[in-house]
């Protein structure tokens, strides 16, 4: 018996000696390390929607916003061939109710979206790649809420999202680069169709009145 606890405690020990080196050996992969913070964003994020209260106003307008920016995505100006594309503002709906009900609605809407979009246009080479293209990208849209300014909140989650896209880029798409720097390669193609995204969600959220919305969604109508 205490010769089985003794080499138990041997092999115990062993590990835990080997322990920061095979650490240093996982940490050294960029992919790796952005593989681990994707998922710790994703948990915290979630967490976060814990704190909504949901009833059937919002849920009704969940469903809205979710089949608007479904029915948007697929009206497409251009199409990117690794995925990702100029819509007529797929991204608008999810901002504006995110506007309306604040981050954490946001949040699990675009969660909700990123998933559909995922079915209904898939890309996929790597589980870490789908969610850095798909319900990751589409959640973070929920960060416009932080934001008084409507017109900031949506860069700034816009922007959220194409980080998203450019470490997926650089990680698991950097043999489309070829000769060029794969970080290169992946700003110039996620910004080639982001950045119209951008410009057309951006005049679309100053034409449509929010404020007017706002007062439509309220429990008190």
């Amino acid at each position: 018996m205490f010769l089985n606890l003794s080499k138990s405690l041997q092999k115990l020990s062993k590990m835990f000696q080997d322990m920061p080196q095979k650490l240093s050996k996982v940490l050294s992969s960029p992919g790796t390390i952005i593989a681990l913070v994707a998922v710790i964003v994703l948990i915290v994020v979630l967490l976060r929607t814990k704190k909504i209260k949901f009833n059937t106003r919002l849920l009704a307008f969940m469903a809205i916003t979710i089949a608007l920016s479904t029915v948007l995505g697929t009206i497409s100006v251009y199409k990117m061939p690794q995925g990702g594309s100029v819509t007529l503002g797929s991204m608008v709906p999810i901002l504006v109710l995110t506007f309306i009900y604040g981050p954490e609605v946001g949040f699990l809407t675009g969660f909700v979206y990123g998933l559909i979009n995922l079915i209904t246009g898939p890309y996929i080479m790597h589980p870490i790649q789908v969610l850095l293209d798909y319900p990751l990208p589409f959640m973070l849209l929920g960060t416009a809420g932080y934001f008084k300014n409507n017109y900031v909140g949506s860069t700034v989650a816009i922007f959220a999202r194409f980080v998203c896209h450019l470490l997926s880029g650089v990680v698991f798409f950097a043999s489309f680069a070829g000769d060029q720097n794969p970080l290169i390669y992946s700003i110039i193609y996620n910004g080639s169709y982001l950045l119209p995204e951008l410009i057309i969600t951006v005049l679309v959220v100053a034409l449509l009145p929010v404020k007017r919305l706002r007062s439509i969604a309220s429990p008190a109508n």
